[in-house]
């Protein structure tokens, strides 16, 4: 609102101010009212220009004039005189030259700039390795990445962006209690990383207003920087492998891995639903981990005991199979018939 009521008022101001300052005559009312839509047309344009663009744009065009003013200052030092007097008669190329080649450099390399500090170099003037991760949400959530990180199998710069820092608070905020334990995992794993001394942890901030689903913005920071994208989102894999980023996916791994838990071994779950065969019941790991419980639906709303049968492991994820130690407390003896394997 404020904006238009500026707008309306250089409209007026303008072919005001070209008829006292120019000509007392149409012409300069005129000119007033072409200077003042230039004025709003350049409004509109830099409305459109990213701030850190805009910033950059000048940040490089002052390089390119002070290194033109040292290339004369250079030619004026060095005795040059002929050199430098036709320098010095044409200088206004090279101003301007010198000044859009500094915007233009300083535009396509901004997101880079962000990513230069001290994080990127040890003591004793070593440089760190210069590969970048971005974090996914479901990656914080799974957890397993921190281990990663602790083991030094992998080093670098983690980058969480923005945008999934702002997915997982949502998730962390759930009204589902099932969710709101997995996003607040996800934070916990995040402060656990942050604490990690080896493996130096940054927020960016760049987003991509055009492009609405977070999968999709982070396959375009990933491509943008030249990152690689930790992940266990099989469909995130998939997408972003078809535009030529690099996805580490923790699942992968750990298919390749000796599983977390082996057939016999015993656990105890929560059985949170029913499943959709017949009498299953399904709990969750803390890591979101699905457990299939055999014969588990009259436990729902249960803590029990049950022995791992078997495990599924794939790029989408892990899926464990088990059957329950002994009936649950509280069921019906007509529900409760001999079963070999209670």
């Amino acid at each position: 609102m404020i904006l238009n009521v500026m707008r309306g008022v250089l409209l007026l101001v303008g072919p005001l101010v070209g008829y006292t300052q120019v000509s007392k005559d149409a012409k300069g009312i005129l000119i007033g009212l072409v200077l003042a839509g230039v004025i709003i047309g350049l409004e509109f344009l830099i409305e459109r220009i990213p701030l850190d663009a805009l910033i950059s744009a000048v940040i490089g065009a002052v390089v390119g004039l002070v290194a033109t003013k040292l290339i004369l200052f250079g030619l004026f030092s060095a005795g040059l005189e002929g050199i430098y007097q036709t320098a010095e008669n044409h200088s206004i190329i090279g101003y301007v030259a010198l000044a859009f080649l500094g915007m233009m450099i300083a535009v396509q390399k901004r997101s880079e700039l962000e990513m230069l500090d001290r994080d990127l170099i040890v003591k004793g003037g070593k440089k760190r390795s210069l590969t970048t991760y971005l974090v996914d949400t479901s990656v914080l959530i799974d957890g397993r990445v921190a281990d990663i990180c602790d083991t030094k199998f992998i080093a670098g710069t983690l980058v969480v962006p923005r945008f999934i820092l702002r997915e997982l608070q949502a998730v962390a905020d759930s009204g589902d209690g099932a969710k709101r334990a997995r996003g607040r995992r996800g934070l916990d794993i995040l402060a656990r990383l942050q604490e990690t001394p080896d493996m130096p942890v940054r927020v960016f901030d760049k987003d991509f207003p055009d492009i609405k689903e977070v999968d999709g913005k982070l396959v375009a920071l990933g491509k943008e920087l030249g990152a690689r994208v930790l992940t266990t989102d099989f469909n995130l894999n998939k997408v972003a492998a078809l535009q030529g980023v690099t996805v580490l996916n923790v699942n992968d791994l750990a298919n390749a891995l000796k599983p977390v838990v082996l057939p016999g071994e015993g656990m105890n779950v929560f059985v949170l639903k029913e499943g959709k065969e017949r009498e299953q019941g399904v709990a969750y790991l803390d890591d979101g981990t699905m457990v299939v419980v055999e014969e588990g639906r009259r436990a729902i709303g249960q803590k029990v005991r049950v022995t791992v049968s078997s495990i599924l492991q794939t790029s989408a994820g892990r899926m464990i199979f088990t059957k329950l130690v002994k009936a649950p407390e509280g069921a019906a003896a007509a529900e409760a018939p001999a079963h070999p394997d209670l």
